[in-house]
């Protein structure tokens, strides 16, 4: 019988640490991914397989909060669970523990089921089979939408590479987070610690297309970053983000 809650073990490798020896947040992302991925795959309702109906799955929201960011060498538990599927969203949740088991991180996510020709969600109830599912949150997140980025105070344009691409052909979500963070002012990006991220897809990104990322920080806190990223040809909106920063 399947089980409402899957457990993956990752260790931080050379390549996947920043200048200062810490993992790197995209990299944190795909641990994220790749726990959902493979529980998925248990409950029946891979992206391999719901391809076979002509759907497949895309994440919508994310949330994730970092109390300490793991050093090259240490091993990290992902722990995740489905919460909830209703209408067109399922919910996902994720611990993240360090080898000693100390509670370290935790995320939230919201994913749709796509219809791959229309290119719009459809209800999970009508289309997948059922799963069990662990109605407990680690993140407590009502993913309220979030605020537009209307004055950018630094931006930067960037090439959709192919390295980016997912098997469904568009951008995977961990290059929206790096693209944020790329634009991040240096007076943050190296004093600072991300400690909340915060997205919100809108829109794809394709190969071939240029895009822009923009950041301001907040009026009163110049710890809470917004973020844009926006396809540079017409300036539609791909992507929000905010994000949370910490004094090193």
């Amino acid at each position: 019988m399947t089980e409402p809650l899957l457990t993956c073990r990752f260790g931080v490798r050379y390549h996947e640490v920043d200048q200062q020896g810490w993992v790197r947040l995209p990299v944190v992302m795909t641990w994220l991914q790749d726990a959902g991925i493979a529980h998925a795959n248990e409950l029946g309702v891979s992206v391999r397989k719901i391809r076979q109906q002509g759907l497949t799955w895309v994440l919508s929201r994310l949330t994730l909060e970092l109390g300490r960011y793991p050093r090259g060498g240490e091993q990290v538990t992902v722990r995740t669970w489905p919460v909830s599927r209703e209408g067109r969203f399922s919910v996902r949740d994720y611990l993240l523990q360090d080898a000693d088991g100390v509670q370290i991180g935790q995320a939230t996510t919201s994913w749709a089921v796509l219809d791959v020709t229309t290119r719009r969600p459809v209800k999970i109830n009508d289309h997948l089979p059922p799963y069990p599912l662990r109605p407990i949150r680690a993140l407590a997140d009502p993913f309220a939408t979030l605020p537009l980025l209307e004055q950018c105070s630094r931006a930067l344009e960037l090439p959709v590479l192919r390295a980016d691409l997912d098997p469904n052909r568009h951008v995977n979500n961990t290059v929206y987070a790096a693209w944020a963070l790329e634009a991040v002012p240096a007076a943050i990006a190296d004093t600072c610690r991300t400690t909340r991220l915060e997205i919100g897809f809108r829109a794809e990104a394709l190969y071939g297309d240029m895009i822009r990322s923009c950041c301001a920080p907040l009026p009163d806190d110049p710890h809470t970053l917004l973020h844009r990223i926006e396809r540079a040809a017409d300036g539609r909106e791909l992507c929000r983000l905010r994000t949370t920063w910490r004094p090193l």
